[in-house]
């Protein structure tokens, strides 16, 4: 199993400090959940009966997305089921990127690339598969829609993919390719967990051609979702409110880190509306001293980096700044 961000309990029992007083960042998922802010409760029939198609979560989620989508446990479920979909095959990966991606492409016995962001346009042409993360995963890197079309058009012409993670695109949805996913080979992932705080009800979606749709349907068999999480994600899908609220907050809030991080002499060099990343050779260092002081944050090895989520309030914002202002903090 890969490293991923949100360990805490892990971090509270290293650093022997209760779970309760530690200011966790390490995960990118909004510090403002729309199930506790709206203060829904799923039925109690959701509870007692198995899941079913036509309860509403596929119409939410094609208005919201503009195209229909394929509901599934989080969208780390269609990342290991697409790979075992396709033959073995030459697989490209943005690098440095989430690496849940080249792993379930490497496990399925694809040949996978590495590739930054500037070798993708000369390599193209050598690839059946490209995988994007989009705003990518830690850098923040945005790639244009019609960059993003032009490499899957090439890619199509010989029978490629194209997949494009958007777990972090929902507070700039400009961006996203998701209203072309019925294009064949173009595939799209979208999460809940992030933007609308709903990490623990595990709800992605996949988009893309139908054919493609069934087959992912088929291979991830049926109840992908428990019925009161369906129940959630279709009333969050629709709250249009909600989401243009959650947009300007998690702007402000990430803007607010940056400067924040500028005045610590840790100039951002990356990051979206979610998250901000520095990179530093004293990573481990910081890590380190952070989690000393109860401050969970998501370090990277190579290069050295780190990536911070945001604070929720003005005590948390308070609370990193000092740590980040002990100087004491930073030795080893």
């Amino acid at each position: 199993m890969l490293e991923h961000g949100g360990r805490l309990r892990r971090a509270a029992h290293e650093h022997g400090i209760p779970l309760a007083d530690w200011l966790d960042l390490s995960t990118g998922i909004s510090p403002w959940s729309w199930l506790g802010e709206s203060g829904f409760v799923p039925s109690p029939a959701s509870w007692l009966r198995l899941p079913e198609d036509d309860d509403g979560l596929a119409v939410a989620a094609a208005d919201y997305f503009g195209a229909e989508a394929l509901p599934v446990a989080g969208s780390q479920a269609a990342i290991q089921a697409l790979p075992t979909l396709r033959a073995a095959c030459r697989v490209g990966v943005l690098s440095p990127s989430y690496n849940e991606h080249a792993e379930a492409w490497r496990r399925a016995g694809h040949s996978v690339l590495a590739l930054a962001a500037t070798a993708i346009d000369t390599q193209i042409e050598s690839l059946d598969v490209l995988l994007m993360c989009n705003p990518n995963n830690p850098d923040g890197q945005v790639f244009a829609p019609d960059q993003l079309l032009d490499w899957h058009a090439r890619l199509a012409t010989r029978g490629g993919w194209l997949v494009v993670d958007e777990a972090f695109i929902d507070a700039t949805p400009a961006a996203s390719v998701a209203r072309c996913s019925d294009r064949p080979g173009l595939m799209v992932l979208r999460s809940l967990g992030k933007f609308f705080g709903l990490a623990g009800a595990r709800v992605g979606f996949a988009l893309c051609e139908p054919a493609l749709r069934h087959a992912l349907r088929e291979r991830l068999g049926p109840w992908p979702l428990a019925g009161p999480a369906r129940e959630v994600a279709a009333r969050a899908l629709q709250d249009h409110v909600w989401q243009q609220r959650q947009i300007q907050r998690l702007s402000a809030a990430s803007a607010d880190l940056a400067t924040g991080l500028r005045s610590a002499d840790l100039a951002p060099t990356g990051g979206c509306a979610l998250f901000q990343q520095i990179e530093t050779a004293d990573a481990p260092l910081l890590h380190a001293a952070l989690a000393r002081q109860g401050i969970l944050v998501r370090a990277f090895a190579a290069p050295g980096r780190l990536r911070l989520g945001l604070p929720g309030d003005a005590a948390q914002r308070q609370r990193l700044q000092a740590a980040l202002a002990n100087l004491e903090a930073r030795v080893s």
